[in-house]
């Protein structure tokens, strides 16, 4: 049955395929064997998907689909679309499925975008108003993460006629909108779904929720250029629509030049790093350790965006973040001892290979190191709170201080009676987290706390910390999970995502807060930053927050991370992104799938021979 439905597969994109007009790469008359595509046609990349995927429901939030779902500042947009596509270079919102910018009414409580006219469904019927109305009504009806995350900001999205979408932002008793960051911030981050597929979806599951987010949607309607070709354990391919909309003058006009975009599961980042040096990998979003030598001394056509140290944009802060309520990681001093003891520059020089900004260079804060978000607080203000690290001394009267001492000579503190023993965590095989990770646990060891580390899959990794309507388990004392990158609405989302209580009680939580800190003066400024338009009062809020952060250290950063790595290997493909590149607007390092950076995907071509 399963080879039947494979040639049935086979016979159907080939038929579209003859009757499309395509551009880009040479295409065959038939679609290319999985595991044997042609070289010339493929777009082969790394460090995205960890694991088989598991389905193809862009409501659902653990499809573990990293090529074709991924929702955020920069939305992954090869299989699904949103109306703009946010620029990290230039902080502008370019149109995507809407026609045209968005427009604000007066009080600044209403935001109004068109379709454009020449959207389609890969189903051939037209993309309409009423599809991003039905999709938000159906984020709210199923409670998910999306309709979670943004029910207190968004009141209603409305289809006014076939073309044109209402956003009515939820209002305070102020009668201003609550928050219209995240109203204008929905039209780049969230998916345009098929009115009719949801429906159909719903009628398959009864409208049941559960069942409803655990459909697998093998037969999902999308907008995008790339759809599903092939996907198993050991990798997932993406084939070209040929009939794709985009290739519309109103957009790119024409098809992105790759026919297939292809991932295989690389066990770790050194089989991905290998795969790289050997040209099987077009676009690296992964760490490199000494990404430099790959041109310096191998001579390889391997480059970053940026040409020296740190090759990438910081935008990021990957974070360790406390179980807190764990035995000891209730208490302030605890944590705060653990994370001034770590040593950061080892992290920076070691894990990074130092592809990141030091925190002497960029003081600790809850900004990224970018000129425009250190700009957003008061760094003397803050700046007895902050820490470089390796400071054992320190932290060891801070325990001593607070009575976490060692009563009975086993060289470790107690406290409750109980021995301080925690595990220290992140995922399997990625490389730069695991490096960092250790250096945490060392830096236990050198003040009288135990911890070990250990390393779950990813795909189990995800779904336990991902979970915060229940306690933490065994095993994720310390555990890292990234930040928010640049996006319309820093830094404000990711002070949100990093502390904001709202998070605690979710059975799906991938924005933040995973450690389920609360803390009501935290969640006041939250509300109030949005509504706030003087400049010197949002930066007296930003730095009241710093001070929060850095003094309770419910989490703290490891390292500056590059909004995505992004390494190319041009033995294949050339013409990708890099800095001075010439491209209006500029085309951003985002591997040439996320946000505006999807434009790579029309800009590359073939290398000649």
């Amino acid at each position: 049955m399963k080879k039947l439905l494979f040639v049935l597969s086979l016979l159907i994109v080939a038929s579209m395929v003859l009757t499309a007009c395509g551009t880009g790469a040479p295409a065959t008359a038939a679609p290319a064997d999985p595991n044997s595509l042609p070289r010339n046609e493929t777009m082969y990349f790394n460090g995205q998907q960890w694991g088989a995927v598991v389905c193809w429901n862009p409501f659902a939030s653990n499809c573990n689909n990293a090529l074709a779902i991924s929702q955020g500042d920069n939305a992954r947009v090869v299989m699904f679309e949103t109306p703009y596509l946010y620029n990290m270079l230039d902080g502008k919102q370019y149109p995507l499925l809407a026609d045209g910018d968005y427009a604000w009414n007066d009080a600044h409580t209403e935001l109004t975008f068109k379709i454009k006219k020449a959207a389609k469904w890969s189903d051939g019927t037209p993309v309409t108003a009423e599809d991003v109305a039905y999709t938000w009504a159906t984020h709210i009806k199923y409670n998910t993460g999306t309709g979670a995350g943004n029910k207190d900001y968004i009141d209603n999205i409305v289809a006014t006629d076939t073309q044109t979408v209402v956003i009515k932002a939820k209002l305070g008793a102020d009668g201003k909108a609550v928050n219209p960051l995240v109203v204008k911030a929905y039209v780049s981050t969230n998916y345009v779904m098929q009115k009719a597929w949801i429906q159909k979806l719903e009628e398959r599951t009864g409208s049941d929720a559960t069942k409803f987010l655990a459909d697998t949607a093998e037969d999902v309607v999308y907008s995008g250029p790339y759809h599903k070709y092939f996907a198993d354990e050991t990798k997932v391919i993406y084939i070209r629509n040929d009939n794709y909309w985009g290739k519309d003058k109103s957009m790119w006009g024409k098809l992105p030049a790759p026919r297939y975009l292809a991932h295989s599961m690389f066990k770790d980042n050194a089989a991905g790093f290998t795969a790289l040096k050997a040209g099987e990998v077009d676009v690296s979003q992964q760490f490199n350790a000494n990404i430099q030598d790959l041109w310096l001394k191998d001579n390889l056509p391997i480059s970053t965006y940026l040409p020296e140290a740190p090759y990438g944009i910081g935008a990021s802060l990957p974070t360790a973040y406390f179980n807190l309520k764990s035995n000891g990681l209730d208490q302030v001093a605890v944590r705060k001892a653990i994370a001034i003891a770590v040593d950061y520059d080892t992290i920076i020089a070691n894990a990074m290979t130092n592809q990141s900004a030091t925190f002497a260079q960029a003081p600790r804060s809850l900004m990224n190191p970018t000129d425009g978000e250190q700009a957003m607080y008061d760094h003397a203000a803050v700046a007895d709170l902050q820490w470089v690290g390796k400071d054992y001394e320190g932290a060891k009267a801070l325990l001593d201080e607070a009575g976490v001492v060692d009563t009975d000579g086993d060289g470790w503190r107690e406290f409750n009676g109980k021995k301080l023993s925690y595990v220290a965590t992140c995922p399997n095989g990625w490389s730069d987290w695991q490096a960092a990770i250790e250096v945490v646990a060392a830096a236990g060891k050198e003040i009288g706390i135990e911890i070990t580390t250990n390393y779950p899959e990813w795909s189990v990794y995800q779904t336990v910390v991902t979970k915060s309507d229940a306690p933490l388990p065994e095993g994720y004392d310390i555990f890292m999970m990234w930040s928010d990158g640049a996006g319309p609405t820093q830094p404000w989302s990711r002070v949100h995502h990093l502390l904001s209580s709202e998070y605690i009680g979710m059975a799906s939580n991938w924005n933040g807060n995973w450690g389920q800190y609360s803390n009501p003066r935290v969640d006041e400024l939250i509300k109030a930053i949005p509504g706030e338009s003087d400049d010197a009062k949002l930066k007296e809020m930003y730095t009241e927050l710093v001070q929060i952060y850095l003094t309770d250290v419910p989490s703290f950063t490891l390292m500056y991370r590059p909004q995505s790595f992004h390494a190319v290997n041009e033995s294949v493909w050339t013409n990708f992104p890099h800095q001075g590149d010439g491209t209006n607007p500029p085309v951003p390092p985002m591997d040439c799938t996320d946000g505006w950076g999807v434009a790579c995907l029309y800009n590359v071509t073939l290398v000649s021979k």
